[in-house]
């Protein structure tokens, strides 16, 4: 099965329509049928991974990070660095006490995980 394959299939089982993900992604839909079908190796990598993490899928092999949670959180990880990083010390300062304030409220704690 091709990446294309492999997206259609996985745009389907979690949408109604390749034409309701194009319009919640943002991008054209015929841009995303010709991709489907000729291939995605022309769509921008951006759009890919974009993408990708809607559905919940490893962009390296289209696997699905739900069966491979350690993955998924690396990726995630990943995600919240790139960001971290461009921050300078007081917007680092500020995120990590608004983590710590987040990390106390019921509403955000992760269920079944204790406190360190």
């Amino acid at each position: 099965m091709t990446k294309a394959e492999i997206l259609k299939k996985e745009i389907l089982r979690q949408y109604r329509s390749v034409r309701q993900f194009a319009l919640e992604m943002n991008i054209p839909y015929s841009t995303l049928v010709t991709a489907l079908e000729r291939g995605i190796e022309g769509m921008a990598y951006g759009t890919v991974i974009k993408m990708c993490d809607k559905l919940s899928l490893n962009p390296v092999d289209f696997s699905s990070l739900e069966r491979d949670a350690s993955l998924g959180a690396q990726l995630l990880e990943n995600r919240v660095m790139q960001n971290y990083v461009k921050l300078n010390q007081a917007g680092r300062d500020k995120v990590l006490d608004l983590m710590e304030d987040f990390a106390q409220i019921d509403k955000y704690k992760q269920k079944g995980k204790k406190k360190a």
